[in-house]
C-alpha cells in the first residue's frame, strides 16, 4: 500500500483459489490495504501460471512475496529463478523469524515477535504482566515499513549498479531495530528493566495517561523542563512549595495519585480547552471514527474518503510529487486481462488460453 499510493504500479498475485471466488478459511479481508494497486490471478501450481508470473518479473523492478522459507524455492519462484530472468529486480522477502535460524521454519505471529525482541517486557504497567499492544510495531513498524525502506533502498542502489539483490525483512529485526534507543539507555544506565518504572512507559507522571470526569482520557507529555514548567502554570501548580524534583523517581508516584485525582474534576473537553495548543504537550485520547474530525486532522487531511470510507491518508508528504490513493481496493483477479495484455503484450486469445488451461483466473 505504501509503494502504491507514492505512484509505483503495483500488481498483486493473488492465488487462483482467490480469484474463482473459492473459499480460504485463512483468509484475513484486507480492505484499504489493497488500495491503489491491481490484482491478478495466478495458480502458481500450475506450470504455466509460474511462467505467466516470471513474464511478469521480468518486466519488473521489485517482487515482494510473503511465503514461509523455502516455499517460493519449491513454487519455482525464488530469488535464484527471478533474478535468472531479471538480473535488476529486487527481490523483497517478509517473513516473522527471517529466512534463517532455528525458528525460521516456524509459525508466529506480531506478539510472539514482539517477545522474543525484547519489546513486549516493557509495554505495561509495573507489577502487572505486559500488555497485549495492537499487532502495529511488530507486523506493521517492524515487518512492513521496514521491507518498504528495503525495498527503495536496493531500488536506489540497483539503479546504480544495475544488479538486483534480495531483501530479507523479518518483522522479529524490525521490531528489534525499533528498540534502538531503549538499549542505548540502557547501556548509559538511564533505563530500568522493570516495567512501568521509567520516565516514558507509565512511571513518571509528566508522561502518562490520565482519566477524566467524564471516563474520558487524555495524555501528558511534558518531558522537557519549560514544558513541565507550562503544565504546572496551567494547573495552578506553579510555586507550590514541597513539590519534588520532576525527574526525581521517588516523588513519581505520589505526583502521579496528585495528577489523577485533577484531571478526574473535569471532562476532556474542558481540559482541551484549557491545555490544546498550548505547550504543556498534550493530546486528548480518540477513538478511530473520532480521530478524522479532530480540527488538526482535518487541517492537515490526515484522514480522506474515497468512495465514502474513511481510512489514513498517504504519508510522507512530498512538495513535487505528492502521493494519493489511486484506486479502491481490488478483487482478487480484477485486472488479470489488463495487466497480462498491458505487461507482457499479450493478446485476448493468448490470455484465454491461459485461463482454459487453468493458469490464470
Amino acid at each position: 500500500m505504501m509503494l502504491a499510493d507514492m505512484g509505483a504500479d503495483v500488481v498483486r498475485v493473488d492465488r487462483a483459489a482467490f480469484a474463482a471466488g473459492g473459499p480460504d478459511p485463512g483468509r484475513v479481508p484486507q480492505g484499504i490495504l489493497h488500495r491503489s494497486r491491481r490484482s491478478v490471478g495466478v495458480d502458481l501450481k500450475h506450470p504455466g501460471g509460474v511462467e505467466t508470473l516470471l513474464a511478469l518479473v521480468a518486466e519488473a523492478d521489485g517482487l515482494l512475496e510473503g511465503f514461509r522459507p523455502g516455499v517460493a524455492e519449491r513454487l519455482g519462484v525464488g530469488p535464484e529463478a527471478c533474478l535468472e530472468r531479471n538480473p535488476r529486480l529486487v527481490y523483497g522477502r517478509m517473513t516473522g523469524w527471517g529466512q534463517t535460524g532455528p525458528l525460521a521454519h516456524t509459525a508466529g505471529h506480531d506478539l510472539n515477535y514482539l517477545g522474543l525482541s525484547g519489546l513486549l517486557a516493557h509495554l505495561g504497567p509495573a507489577g502487572g504482566p505486559p500488555v497485549v499492544p495492537l499487532p502495529l510495531i511488530g507486523d506493521f513498524a517492524g515487518g512492513a515499513m521496514f521491507l518498504a525502506f528495503g525495498m527503495v533502498c536496493a531500488l536506489l542502489e540497483a539503479s546504480r549498479s544495475g544488479q538486483g539483490q534480495v531483501v530479507d525483512a523479518a518483522v522479529l529485526d524490525g521490531a528489534a531495530a525499533l528498540g534502538a534507543i531503549y538499549h542505548s539507555l540502557l547501556a548509559q544506565g538511564l533505563w530500568s528493566e522493570q516495567r512501568g518504572t521509567n520516565f516514558n512507559d507509565g512511571g513518571s507522571h509528566y508522561y502518562n495517561v490520565y482519566e477524566c470526569s467524564d471516563g474520558r482520557h487524555i495524555t501528558l507529555g511534558a518531558f522537557e523542563p519549560q514544558f513541565y514548567a507550562e503544565l504546572l502554570r496551567r494547573l495552578g501548580l506553579d510555586g507550590e512549595a514541597g513539590l519534588p524534583d520532576q525527574h526525581d523517581p521517588d516523588g513519581w508516584a505520589a505526583m502521579r495519585e496528585r495528577f489523577a485525582a485533577l484531571f478526574r474534576t473535569r471532562t476532556q473537553a474542558q481540559w482541551c480547552e484549557l491545555l490544546e495548543d498550548t505547550d504543556v504537550c498534550f493530546a486528548p485520547v480518540l477513538s478511530l471514527t473520532e480521530a478524522p474530525m479532530h480540527p488538526h486532522n482535518l487541517a492537515r487531511g490526515t484522514f480522506t474518503a474515497p468512495g465514502g470510507v474513511t481510512q489514513p491518508a498517504p504519508a510522507p508528504r512530498f512538495s513535487r510529487t505528492p502521493g494519493s490513493v489511486q484506486s479502491a481496493p481490488a478483487g482478487p483477479g480484477e485486472h488479470t486481462d489488463e495487466v497480462l495484455g498491458a505487461w507482457l503484450g499479450l493478446d485476448q486469445a493468448g490470455i484465454d488460453e491461459l485461463r482454459a488451461a487453468g493458469a490464470v483466473v
